[in-house]
């Protein structure tokens, strides 16, 4: 019993481990998209599936001494596949399809290990219940659960701080390897087992009635609404904050931590006790949802929905331990349940963004839930069912308001695997026609305005104004011919501080942006400058150039919540130097609600022998508050008057490790 358990511990440790590891190393080459997170669960889920199709292939028609031999040469054969370090060859060139790329990288990486742990949970459950007939083997995956949470909660505190991203994978293939010869021997052993029936007592033995297509619906509509819930709750926090490990990991943890407190035994899951919360927790999850109020509300949103998710998923996956199966349909059962967590994964990972105009998947999973939760109570008296057709009732308003508010005013909407874009037109006064204005927002952060007035569309506007960090270092070399390239597209505001002689060279990976910035604003067309627009990666394409010779570099990746981390590493500066002239500046736009960057880029700085200015632009009142960090190696530049009277000192940290490609923690630059 210890030895099944050692191994069914030891693969979900690796199994969920991975999962950060590999994500977090991959996230720089997709432009940090929060939604490289989902579309590494679709494969996880995925993988899974086909894990446990296998387990259930394996223990339904395979000869129990040929089991092991089989299991065994597959371990063996995984081997090849170590250390799972993504080749360098996978990287983006900028006009791949993003999901396809990113599931051939991890199926090339880490296909067939990932393949053999997610057979490890039922193929042992099968081997245990053979060999201890009559003890229940859900125990087993209820602690196979257990490590995954602790492999979870393990990576953004003991792992992720201290390892650097190749030491981590590293670490992750001698484990896998310790897994091989547990898993191994485990194998070899069951094969002298007999047959499950064997060893059952009489009345045990006899056949088992097979699940109705009915039961087997519902397991897999209980599956697929707790993934659908766990992935939209995610995409929700990391849209807002960063695409960051802590922020995939706790939504997981709390997904598995009901599996383990609903598989364990029947005290968890209380029926009615948790139906009752369910109906507060779903109208309080589509009132947070629908009040753009309480968007930015941070510790307030991650609490509800935290709360919110874990409420959800004890109702998917109490149910589903109710209706399981015995021991002769669990793999079945595990098989349905995986398929179902597929099926949560494609739904939000690739047809949301694909048929959605907005991130509408949560609200469209509250209203699934509830529509299920009255499904499953039919029998129930009818004051039961009224309640639940209410909530029914109210998340369905919920999200019929929220699409009604998200096309409000707008434009044009467009949603990719980016992110969602629009475009929206709007009156500063009330019936001034000479104050319409249009803005490019980005989920829900602006990435530009234009004047609709002839007289005023060529001003530079919000983060982007004259008194700006990047409006100043851009005026430093006014009357000069000067080359300016841009991190960041968005509306293409600062095109209009080029000149005939001057060049903007703009880098966008979202392949929307450079449309929507020319057939929605002027900015780009209005400039007398040299335009150049290149699609993909920033970083990659910058490291791919000749050398540009830039007098100004805007990184303006940061002025959303959600940041590309890899944009701001010791490494990444070092390669925009390679591109700068010796009195060229590189400025940073840092504005951010969560996070402060200031004395990473004040470390970075250091580390180059560069010279640092953090420029604040103060709020006016209904103007827009930008902060702006220069790096050059030119001093002269900092110290002109209009810069030095708008520089504010930054506190170095010499506590803090420096971030480079392979080591960053957004725990630290947390605004508390």
């Amino acid at each position: 019993m210890l030895l099944h358990a050692a191994t069914v511990f030891l693969s979900a440790f690796l199994l969920f481990l991975v999962q950060p590891v590999l994500a977090k190393q991959i996230l720089p080459w997709f432009g940090g998209a929060a939604i490289v997170w989902t579309t590494c669960m679709v494969f996880f889920q995925l993988v899974l599936l086909l894990g446990y199709a296998y387990s259930h292939w394996i223990v339904s028609r395979v000869d129990p001494r040929r089991q092991g031999l089989i299991h065994i040469a597959l371990l063996v054969l995984s081997l090849v596949f170590l250390p799972i370090i993504p080749a360098e060859a996978w990287k983006p060139l900028g006009d791949e399809n993003p999901v396809l790329r990113i599931l051939l990288l991890l199926f090339a990486t880490i296909g067939l290990p990932y393949l053999l742990l997610s057979t490890t949970s039922p193929l042992v459950q099968a081997w245990f219940a053979r060999e201890f007939p009559g003890s229940s083997p859900y125990r087993l995956f209820a602690l196979s659960n257990f490590a995954s949470m602790l492999a979870l909660l393990g990576y953004p505190f003991l792992f992720e701080p201290w390892l650097a991203s190749p030491q981590q994978s590293v670490f992750w293939s001698w484990g896998y390897g310790l897994f091989v010869l547990v898993a191994a021997a485990l194998a070899w052993k069951s094969r002298e087992l007999p047959p499950l029936e064997h060893g059952l007592p009489q009345a045990e033995a006899a056949p088992e009635p097979r699940p109705t297509p009915r039961r087997l619906v519902l397991w897999l509509a209980l599956a697929t609404l707790g993934s659908v819930t766990l992935l939209a709750v995610s995409n929700h926090l990391t849209q807002n904050i960063s695409s960051i490990p802590l922020l995939w990991v706790i939504p997981l943890a709390v997904y598995l931590l009901t599996f383990i407190l609903c598989f364990e035994g029947t005290w968890a899951y209380r029926r009615d006790a948790f139906l009752g919360v369910l109906v507060w927790v779903l109208c309080v999850m589509a009132w947070f949802l629908a009040d753009k109020r309480l968007q930015f509300e941070l510790a307030l949103q991650i609490g509800v929905f935290t709360v919110g998710l874990f409420v959800v998923c004890m109702f998917c996956h109490g149910e589903l331990a109710r209706l399981r199966p015995g021991p002769r349909h669990l793999t079945l059962f595990y098989l349905v349940v995986s398929l179902g967590g597929v099926l949560g994964g494609v739904l939000v990972g690739i047809a949301a963004p694909m048929l959605l105009p907005g991130y509408f998947e949560l609200e469209m999973a509250l209203v699934a839930v509830a529509v299920l939760a009255l499904v499953v109570n039919l029998e129930r008296p009818k004051p039961v069912l009224a309640m639940f057709a209410a909530v029914v009732a109210f998340t369905t308003g919920a999200l019929a308001y929220r699409i009604d508010k998200h096309t409000e005013d707008t434009v044009l909407v467009e949603r990719n695997f980016y992110g969602v874009l629009r475009v929206k037109e709007v009156e500063a006064k009330d019936g001034d026609p000479e104050t319409r204005y249009r803005s490019l927002v980005h989920g829900a952060i602006l990435h530009g305005e234009q004047w609709m007035n002839e007289k005023y569309r060529r001003s530079a506007t919000t983060y982007y104004k004259t008194t700006s960090g990047v409006g100043r270092a851009i005026l430093a070399h006014e009357g000069l011919p000067i080359k300016v390239g841009v991190i960041g597209l968005g509306a293409g505001t600062l095109a209009t501080y080029g000149d005939a002689d001057d060049v903007y060279r703009f880098y966008d990976i979202n392949p929307a942006v450079p449309r929507i910035a020319r057939e929605q604003f002027t900015y780009l067309s209005d400039s007398p400058a040299k335009i150049e627009i290149v699609l993909g990666d920033a970083r990659l394409a910058l490291e791919r150039e000749p050398v540009q010779g830039f007098d100004v570099l805007a990184v303006d990746a940061f002025s959303g919540d959600s940041i590309p981390v890899h944009l701001i590493t010791v490494e990444a500066v070092g390669a925009y130097l390679r591109h700068m002239k010796p009195t060229g500046v590189i400025a940073f736009h840092v504005s951010n609600r969560f996070l402060d960057l200031k004395p990473v880029l004040l470390a970075i700085a250091e580390k180059h022998g560069l010279e640092y200015a953090f420029v604040h632009e103060a709020n006016d009142e209904g103007t827009t508050t930008s902060d702006w960090v220069l790096l050059t190696r030119h001093k002269p530049l900092i110290l002109r008057p209009e810069i030095v009277q708008n520089t504010e000192p930054v506190a170095p940290r010499p506590d803090w490790r420096l971030w480079t490609d392979a080591y960053n923690n957004l725990l630290q630059v947390w605004n508390k």
